[in-house]
């Protein structure tokens, strides 16, 4: 038990130390579990992963990846580029790596050729915790990112098995028959509710069907959590299943960063192997960058989604374990994948402005032809813009086209931009930090801004940049928290109103409003 108290405390005190210095809590957990490792054997406790720690870890990831896949379309994995990048990025990678961990780490080919491939691969995990701390798992780039991420998994599936020469069941099979669960799962989550059973069904569908379940016929349980959120990611109530699983996620996430930092710590072989992959690490991201230019897609795109994916894969220490030849490497990759980390979470915070710096650069590589969700967005005669589609940004909607006002949604996400369009609704897709976007906008209609969206970056750059382009109408913005009031209005913003308090008003004139309609009172 005091392991467990130990790593809490850790935790806690190096996340909360990183904090003033703008860095992500991730970074803290990180440096937590290094800590740990070397000074926990001096109070009688184990250097590596307690069985605990480890579990919680496993359980962080599986619910992760479930919510990732509650938010996602099937169909996007597919995309030519999704599926193009990652197989040439993979083979790319590999190529690039082999010969330098041949060179001067290993004089075994295969071993070699092992420490390639792991590192040939991005951290899902990383990557998915960063796009949903900015609120961008939906935007173009988001989806982007998460899909290569999907598709270099069943890579991962394909290396595991040739490599371990263990061979997925003839049970996998089944894996094709999950769509015609759907129904069924459905109906399940119809049922649950809106209170803890619904929290139980999401944890039962993560970790009991698709975690244990997907081991028991031969394949990764990761795979099973993911595959269980792709086949609810079309319910209505998908959105509030991964809000309720929120908490959980973020908690036992903590065990999985404390476990990566407690792999081991390094001798001097290690640290040389570690700097060596430092050094290589930023042609991961460029590779990323120029082969999804290829595919059409803009530059401000690739940039986001190459920073996104440009970190090492927790998948090195799974090769490093499953495969006796590559044990030796276990701890340098380790190493390795702790240092991309904290290189590549504090450059995903600053991905947006790091974009406006070297934009001249950067669009000097893009293409004429653009991929097709990419083209410059038109607002019509729209008299209010309005960003954000979600919850208040559609109530807002109705009550100003009520109203007799035209307003327009902009939502970075694709797909819920065309189910509104679907619906009737005049919604495009766009970016509100996506200077592109704003070169092309017309304004000259627009009597009023409303930001509804959730990412306070994303707001407070909407803000500046209507000011900028000499925009005199009214902003009026929503916030989550009492110290964002005071920074969206700096920005620009001619009114920030706090989301629940608000609430709280309306329901109160509706009470009153109802007291005295009421002949009784």
């Amino acid at each position: 038990m005091i392991f467990e108290v130990f790593a809490i405390g850790a935790a806690f005190v190096f996340g909360l130390a990183v904090r003033p210095f703008g860095l992500p809590p991730l970074i803290g957990f990180l440096a937590a579990g290094f800590f740990i490792n070397a000074v926990g054997p001096r109070f009688g406790m184990p250097s590596e992963t307690g069985p605990i720690l480890e579990y919680i870890a496993n359980l962080g990831v599986l619910i992760l990846l479930f919510t990732v896949g509650l938010k996602l379309k099937l169909r996007q994995i597919g995309e030519p580029h999704v599926v193009g990048v990652s197989l040439l990025h993979f083979v790319l990678s590999a190529v690039l790596i082999t010969p330098v961990a041949r060179l001067l780490f290993t004089s075994d080919w295969t071993v070699a050729l092992l420490v390639g491939i792991g590192l040939a691969f991005s951290s899902t995990v990383l990557a998915a915790k960063m796009l949903e701390a900015k609120g961008e798992m939906g935007s173009f780039y988001g989806r982007a990112a998460i899909g290569i991420l999907i598709v270099q998994d069943i890579i991962a599936l394909v290396v595991l098995a040739i490599f371990s020469g263990t061979v997925p069941e003839p049970w996998a099979l089944l894996i094709f028959a999950v769509p015609l669960l759907r129904p069924v799962l459905y109906k399940l989550l119809d049922f649950a509710g809106h209170d803890e059973v619904l929290i139980l069904a999401g944890m039962a569908l993560a970790l009991v069907i698709g975690g244990y379940g997907f081991e028991l016929i031969g394949l990764k349980g990761e795979i099973g959590a993911l595959v269980m959120g792709l086949a609810l990611s079309n319910h209505p109530r998908a959105s509030e299943l991964s809000n309720s699983l929120w908490s959980l996620k973020e908690l036992f996430l903590v065990g999985f960063f404390l476990s990566i930092g407690m792999s081991g710590l390094p001798d001097w072989n290690a640290i040389v192997f570690a700097l060596a992959m430092g050094v290589v690490l930023p042609l991961k991201a460029i590779m990323f960058f120029f082969l999804l230019v290829a595919f059409r897609l803009r530059a401000r795109t690739a940039f986001l989604t190459s920073l996104a994916l440009g970190v090492y894969s927790e998948f090195g220490l799974i090769v490093a374990a499953g495969i006796p030849a590559a044990e030796p490497f276990l701890v340098p990759l380790a190493i390795a994948v702790s240092m991309s980390f904290l290189i590549g979470a504090p450059l995903n915070r600053l991905a947006h402005p790091l974009f406006e710096r070297f934009e001249p650069q950067l669009l000097r590589f893009e293409r004429k032809t653009l991929h097709p969700d990419e083209q410059p967005t038109d607002l019509g005669d729209a008299d209010v813009l309005i960003f954000g589609m979600g919850r208040i940004g559609s109530a807002t909607y109705e009550a100003l086209s009520d109203g007799g006002l035209r307003p327009v949604g902009i939502d970075a996400d694709t797909y819920k931009a065309r189910a509104h369009a679907e619906a009737g609704r005049n919604v495009v897709s766009a970016d509100a930090q996506d200077s592109n976007f704003w070169k092309g906008v017309k304004l000259d209609h627009i009597k009023a801004a409303v930001l509804a969206m959730d990412s306070l970056e994303a707001k407070l750059i909407a803000s500046r940049t209507l000011r900028a382009k000499g925009f005199t109408g009214p902003i009026v913005s929503h916030a989550l928290h009492e110290e964002h009031v005071a920074m969206i209005k700096e920005a620009g913003a001619s009114t920030a109103y706090l989301t629940m308090r608000e609430a709280g008003r309306s329901l109160a004139n509706d009470a009153i409003a109802a007291i005295e309609a009421d002949p009784a009172s």
